[in-house]
């Protein structure tokens, strides 16, 4: 396999198994392009990324332009060079100057089963959608939004108890496996870029912190889904007298018992839902830890026929 000079762009964590199988394998990484160290925690003091921490640990030079609209970034890109550019959950949209710059490319490492999930969220998505596989597309990019054709792709279930933070993990190791044969294949020809099917385009919008409100008029198995797409983030979650109650695992049970919505049907934390109900099997309250059912209501109580209070949230 040659020795190929690459631009790596990404940020997340997700991204930095990548990176790592990349030099492994005796890749040249000429520089690293990240997102800039953003304010976190309860201090906001700015935090480097996982890819910006991971490379500079190696001795590869870091950028972190705001943009790659800019002329001057272009050339700056195009002046190292690259065979390629691999892009994993970068955060940047990379114009055309960018895309052509690379002898054989960008290539994008997309945690889907494209077409289907195009955009920001595919992996909580597929959850919340009731998808039974997931997987990575490796893929040549172009000008649109994951649009580009397929180089390599593989599948991965989903089951009743996969949580969108267990699946990342998952998906982040498997485009770990492929990057590297992915490149191998297109740089000695071997490997031809296949258009995506046209039918079957879905597309996977931003999170955003209110869709995880519990509507407990919503079906339970619907409800079950929001909890383990939103694990870890943004989390689920409901009221009561005015508390937020944090939902992390949660599992639908058929009996609803023609309770209203959102009420308290056992002393198991079984919850009325539109149909069926969801029992809670893990909570937590603000500032406190995470418990399991039981040990939640030794502290907190919620006795049979207690209503909770819940409210509109997208539909999956």
């Amino acid at each position: 396999m040659p020795r190929l000079r690459l631009v790596f762009m990404g940020t997340p964590d997700f991204a930095v198994p990548a990176l790592a199988a990349l030099l492994e394998a005796g890749h040249e990484v000429a520089c690293v392009y990240t997102q800039p160290p953003r304010p976190a925690g309860r201090g906001y003091a700015e935090r480097a990324a996982p890819v910006q921490v991971f490379a500079e640990a190696r001795g590869i030079p870091v950028r972190f332009p705001r943009s790659l609209r800019d002329p001057q970034a272009q050339a700056e890109f195009a002046a190292l060079k690259p065979d390629a550019a691999v892009v994993a959950a970068y955060g940047l949209i990379l114009p055309q100057p960018v895309l052509d710059a690379p002898r054989l490319g960008c290539v994008n490492l997309h945690a889907s089963l494209l077409p289907r999930w195009r955009g920001a969220a595919p992996i909580q998505r597929a959850i919340l959608a009731g998808d039974r596989e997931s997987g990575v597309t490796v893929m040549q990019m172009d000008a649109g939004l994951d649009t580009g054709p397929m180089l390599l792709q593989e599948r991965v279930p989903i089951t009743e108890e996969t949580t969108a933070g267990a699946l990342h993990d998952t998906l982040a190791r498997l485009g770990a496996k492929l990057i590297v044969p992915a490149l191998a294949g297109l740089a000695d020809g071997t490997l031809k870029p296949v258009p995506q099917p046209a039918e079957g385009v879905t597309y996977a919008p931003k999170l955003t912190r209110e869709e995880g409100r519990l509507d407990w008029r919503r079906p339970a198995a619907e409800l079950a889904r929001r909890v383990r797409a939103f694990n870890p983030w943004p989390g689920t979650w409901c009221t009561h007298m005015g508390e937020t109650l944090k939902v992390l695992a949660a599992e639908a049970v058929p009996d609803g018992a023609g309770a209203p919505p959102g009420t308290v049907l056992d002393e198991r934390l079984a919850i009325a839902c539109g149909e069926g109900a969801l029992r809670l099997l893990t909570v937590q309250r603000p500032g406190r830890a995470a418990l399991d059912a039981a040990a939640f209501l030794r502290g907190y109580l919620l006795p049979p026929g207690t209503r909770l209070d819940g409210g509109a949230a997208g539909a999956a």
